[in-house]
Formats: structure tokens, C-alpha cells, sequence
């Protein structure tokens, strides 16, 4: 049952139509009006789901003049459903403005949850991190966007998740390694839900290259997930890390030596545990063996 005056943010499938849960088609229908990004494009998914709700254009060159005219919509008692091209309203594309203004004029503001692109693309990427940022969308040329990625740099614990078109695709790569370094891992999903959808991931030299060796695989919408650079090497134990292990497990228990060894040279404790008891294991069957 919907409620007059009220502003529905609605999410909308970002490639496959059916990706739309029964409560986002059941709004879709009732509301008097729906305001689209671009009204050919959610038409389609309209008559796909065989709904006839008005349409109205709200995009990033007419949000202020289509907020106006959607708050006095609100004010007569209508319902009105927010729609982007793709995705949910508000993430990387135009809403947020609308919304603002719908909540400060007390009406009330009822999200519709769905599909992202960015969210999608994390639960598939498979990289164990516990934090993400997601930045949306680089600045388009690459001195700024160059300097957005080095603000980004002492993120070091988090997976960063960008959005990028086809047509940057490549030079976006090119300042990623000239910020972050060639070995820096990435995953690169692109065509979520669609007919090509990939997902690869190496380091973002290799992922330069297969870019430039396969220029289809430079179509579509890009999500980019930069692992947290914590990850980097962390299967390896240095020499100086195993030499600093090797004394204190000489001298103290395999689980205080470990500990210590993870305080005094910043390694993962779980990993060096690992690595402590692998070389106990080994020594103890070399000595059986001798």
C-alpha cells in the first residue's frame, strides 16, 4: 500500500531485467509518476514488466528545475518513484539533490533496495579484505585523476572500488600503476548481469596488457577493485621477518616467539604462526630422520 506525498527511491536491475524485486514492480505500478534518468531507457524495463506509469525526465542538467517541479507534486498529494538508468538512484548518478530537498520540505523519503554495481562486483571479486571504500566515478583527465588516486594511496588496509567508462578504461589503468605501482592486484568486472560479463584479476601490469591484447574486453561498464595493499606479498615472509622468528623461537615457546616476531616486525600473526610451525614440523623430521 503506498502513501500520498512521499518520494520512492527505487533500484533498477544495472543489465538483466528480471534482477527487480516483486516490491519494486509493485511501486513502479502504483505511483502516479516515475522520474527516469533517461525515459527511453527505463521504458523499456517498463514494458518489459508491462507498466504504464507517466514518466519524467530528471538527469544531472535538469535535477534542480525537475526537483521543483516533483516537490509540488508531493505537495498535491501525489507519489512519485525516483529510477536512474541503472543501479540504485543517488550512487554515482543523479538523486542525491532531489532527496535532500524532498526530506528538508518534511516529506517523507522511502528507499526501494536492488541492484549496485559496485556491491555486486564485491561479493564476486572473492578479496578477503573487512573494509571497502567505494569512490564512484575518477575525474576524466588524467593529471586530476592522478592526484585523486595518490589521496587514495594511504588507504592501504581497504579495497578501493571505482567506476569507469569504456573509453578511459585504459589511461584510468595507466595512472593506477603510475600511483600505485605495476604489482598492486586488481579485478576488473565489466557487463554485470549481461551477456559478456567477466571478471579477471592479476596484477595491474597483467591487467593492462590483457586490456590492450583484447579490445572487447574494453566495451561495457567497468567496476575496478583495487586490492588493499596489505595483501600485497603477504603470502611471503621476508628474510629479515624469518631471521628475527628464527631467534626468538630458539630461545621461547612457538606461540610467544610468533607473537613477538608479529609486534617487532609488523607481520601477520597468523601467517607467521604458519610459516613458525611448518619449520618446527621440519626440523623435528629432520632430526627423527638423522
Amino acid at each position: 500500500m503506498l502513501t500520498k506525498s512521499t518520494l520512492y527511491v527505487v533500484a533498477t536491475p544495472i543489465g538483466n531485467l528480471r534482477d527487480i524485486s516483486l516490491r519494486a514492480l509493485d511501486v513502479l505500478a502504483a505511483v502516479d509518476v516515475i522520474a527516469a534518468e533517461h525515459i527511453h531507457l527505463t521504458q523499456r524495463l517498463l514494458v518489459h514488466h508491462a507498466i504504464h506509469t507517466r514518466l519524467i525526465t530528471l538527469h544531472q542538467h535538469n535535477e534542480r528545475a525537475a526537483t521543483e517541479k516533483i516537490i509540488n507534486m508531493l505537495a498535491a498529494q501525489k507519489s512519485v518513484a525516483l529510477v536512474t538508468d541503472a543501479g540504485t538512484p543517488g550512487i554515482s548518478d543523479p538523486g542525491a539533490l532531489l532527496i535532500h530537498h524532498v526530506r528538508e520540505q518534511g516529506y517523507r523519503v522511502i528507499p526501494i533496495p536492488g541492484a549496485n554495481a559496485a556491491v555486486c562486483a564485491l561479493s564476486a571479486s572473492g578479496i578477503i579484505a573487512p573494509h571497502f571504500l567505494f569512490y564512484g566515478f575518477l575525474p576524466t583527465k588524467s593529471g586530476e585523476r592522478k592526484r585523486k588516486l595518490a589521496s587514495l594511496k594511504s588507504l592501504t588496509s581497504c579495497i578501493l572500488i571505482f567506476y569507469e567508462a569504456p573509453h578511459r578504461v585504459l589511461e584510468c589503468m595507466m595512472d593506477m600503476i603510475a600511483v600505485f605501482g605495476e604489482r598492486r592486484q586488481i579485478t576488473i568486472v565489466r557487463e554485470l548481469t549481461k551477456l559478456f560479463e567477466t571478471i579477471y584479476t592479476s596484477d595491474l601490469s597483467n591487467a593492462l596488457t590483457w586490456l590492450q591484447s583484447d579490445e572487447n574486453q574494453q566495451k561495457g561498464e567497468f567496476v575496478l577493485l583495487l586490492s588493499p595493499a596489505a595483501t600485497e606479498n603477504s603470502s611471503q615472509i621476508t628474510e629479515q621477518v624469518e631471521h628475527t622468528l628464527h631467534i626468538l623461537m630458539e630461545n621461547l615457546p612457538l606461540k610467544q616467539a610468533v607473537q613477538l616476531a608479529a609486534e617487532i616486525t609488523g607481520g601477520n600473526k597468523k601467517k607467521l604462526y604458519a610459516f613458525a610451525l611448518s619449520k618446527k614440523e621440519a626440523l623435528t623430521k629432520r632430526s627423527k630422520d638423522s
